[in-house]
This record gives structure tokens, C-alpha cells and sequence, in this order.
């Protein structure tokens, strides 16, 4: 199994911000992670990219276990957090050229220019990252996680603030990215969720309240918007 979380929980003092959370996945799926604000997504999506250590409970990256120190595991993750950082006086190029040799990579020439073709991007490969849309920053982010092609990708509301026609181009990209990975992405779009995800996970006050296959809770609810509706009463 290609990410395993065994039983995580997260304190802060005397807040508990994740309670007992179990779940494990193989690549070739799309999880959708849904709850309300507080719900404890980002704290989860931390959690298992080795930024910050579960109070209790281990998270087993293709059977290696992550934590703040463990590079090694790191490296087999991407990740874009909700703020997505970047150097603004960068061109493109140059950017991706800076985040692969961070990762150590090899032929990173020849690496860049393949995430830019893949990702969409060569359009704007001559403009610097503050002339770029949020669409196409959102792409450079994206980009910039999966440019040493992790087997764990982590998207947190990657497509926050986009316009209709961005919604669907960055859709359709994390769609076509799982299907060599495995992705779980944070939103607070339900038809997005429901477009593109085949497993689904509300949470709520750290707590679990749905877990399952997006078409059978679809039907069983009739939509995902009516799922996370009637879950959260």
C-alpha cells in the first residue's frame, strides 16, 4: 500500500485537532478530503508530509515511515499547501531549474522542460511568476510538486480563487496526474470532488464522519453537495 495512516492524532495543548485516523491507499486513486473550516484537513495533509509530528500514531509512506526528519520519505511526496509560495521575481524556467536541483535531480534541463510541457505552461515560460494569473501560478505550483514525479501527490484547495475556465484546466490536470499516483487534494468545491475524485473523506471537528467510494455514497446521497449537507447537521 502506497500511504498508510495508522491511528493519527494531533494535540495542541489541550485541543485535540484530529482524532484516531485510519486510512490507507494505493496509487491510482483521487481522495477528495472535505470539511468545514477547522475541520482539521490541513493539519492532516502536514501530518503526512513530515511538516509537523502526529501526538500519536504513524503515517507509512510506500512502507516507510514519515516524521519531521525523514528526507528520505519526503522525497517521495509533492506537495502544494494552500499558500501557494513562490518566487515572484523568477521566470518560470528558472523557478522549476531552482526547485529540481533542490531535489537533487539529474538532467534537470531536460526535467524542466518536461514539466512545463506536461503541466501546461510553455505559453508563459518567458514571463516572470508576478505576471502570471492565478491559473497559471496554480500550474507552477503544481508543477513544482510534481517535477521529481512523487508517488504521493498533496494538493491543499489548489483551485481556491480560480475562474470557471481555470477550474476546469487545473481539473482535468489533477485528474490526469492520478492516474500515475496517488493524489489527495482538500476543497471546499463539491462538484469539483465529485467530478474527479473516487474516494471521499469529511471531516469534522477532527473526527471522521464519512469514509467511501464517491459513486456509492453519490448514490446512496445524490450528490456529494447533499452528502456533506446531511453529514454535518
Amino acid at each position: 500500500m502506497l500511504l498508510e495512516i495508522k491511528d493519527i492524532s494531533k494535540n495542541y495543548g489541550e485541543e485535540t485537532v484530529l482524532k484516531s485516523f485510519d486510512f490507507s491507499f494505493d496509487k491510482g486513486n483521487i481522495v477528495g478530503i472535505l470539511g468545514p473550516n477547522g475541520a482539521g484537513k490541513s493539519t492532516l495533509m502536514k501530518i503526512i508530509t513530515g511538516y509537523i509530528a502526529p501526538t500519536s500514531g504513524h503515517v507509512l509512506v510506500d512502507g516507510k515511515m514519515m516524521s519531521p526528519s525523514a528526507v528520505d520519505v519526503k522525497r517521495l511526496i509533492g506537495y502544494l499547501p494552500e499558500l501557494n509560495p513562490l518566487y515572484d521575481d523568477m521566470y518560470v524556467p528558472e523557478y522549476l531549474t531552482f526547485v529540481a536541483k533542490c531535489y537533487g535531480l539529474s538532467n534537470v534541463k531536460d526535467k524542466v522542460e518536461d514539466v512545463i510541457e506536461r503541466i501546461g505552461l510553455s505559453m508563459v515560460r518567458n514571463k516572470t511568476i508576478r505576471q502570471l494569473s492565478k491559473g497559471f501560478r496554480q500550474r507552477v505550483g503544481i508543477a513544482a510538486a510534481v517535477i521529481h514525479s512523487p508517488k504521493l501527490l498533496i494538493l491543499d484547495e489548489p483551485t481556491s480563487g480560480l475562474d470557471p475556465m481555470q477550474l476546469i484546466e487545473i481539473r482535468q490536470l489533477i485528474a490526469d496526474l492520478g492516474k500515475d499516483s496517488l493524489v489527495l487534494f482538500s476543497s471546499h468545491i463539491m462538484q469539483e470532488v465529485e467530478q474527479i475524485c473516487n474516494y471521499i473523506i469529511i471531516l469534522n471537528h477532527g473526527n471522521v464522519v464519512v469514509s467511501g467510494e464517491k459513486n456509492a455514497l453519490v448514490e446512496q446521497y445524490g450528490s456529494v453537495e447533499n452528502l456533506f449537507c446531511q453529514t454535518l447537521k
